[in-house]
């Protein structure tokens, strides 16, 4: 007996789950970037997007954890944001800081996930919806924070002990 087709339904459930975290990941980042631009409230924003087309393609408990985790969170978020970047938070470009926004919040709050799947997410989101070289001030600062937020991690070669 061949154990190769639970590891390719293992790999298929993983392919799975990390296209519908990244479905989850673009509707947050809109979403914080709708919140930045015209205040809508989380309750509003959470109603909106779970009637948005691509929400069935997304998975909904991180999308409502991450999105009310980075609102609620945000002060202390951009407090801590504060220390990685050189320049005023107000200077940030909204969809830019809504990613930095998203991926210390994934770092404190979702140590399931490799660092590298948060620095790497982060680039193609800015890839897609920021200003033209802004992935490179994405990546530079989601990797400042990882050496700091994920140090044992970062050393360790990228996996979490357990992962």
């Amino acid at each position: 007996m061949s154990g190769g087709s639970g590891n390719s339904d293992h790999k298929r459930a993983d392919h799975q789950r990390a296209a519908r975290r990244r479905a989850s990941r673009r509707l947050v980042v809109q979403a914080l970037y709708q919140h930045q631009l015209a205040g809508h409230p989380l309750p509003e924003l959470l109603l909106q997007y779970h009637d948005d087309p691509d929400f069935p393609e997304a998975d909904s408990a991180y999308f409502e954890a991450a999105l009310t985790g980075v609102l609620e969170g945000r002060e202390a978020l951009d407090e801590r944001l504060a220390t990685y970047v050189d320049r005023p938070l107000l200077q940030l470009d909204p969809i830019e800081h809504g990613i930095l926004l998203l991926g210390l919040w994934e770092f404190g709050s979702r140590i399931d996930v490799p660092y590298r799947v948060v620095i790497n997410e982060g680039v193609a989101l800015a890839k897609r919806f920021g200003a033209d070289e802004g992935h490179r001030f994405v990546n530079a600062v989601l990797d400042r924070a990882a050496r700091q937020m994920r140090a044992p991690e970062t050393s360790a070669g990228g996996r979490p002990a357990g992962a």
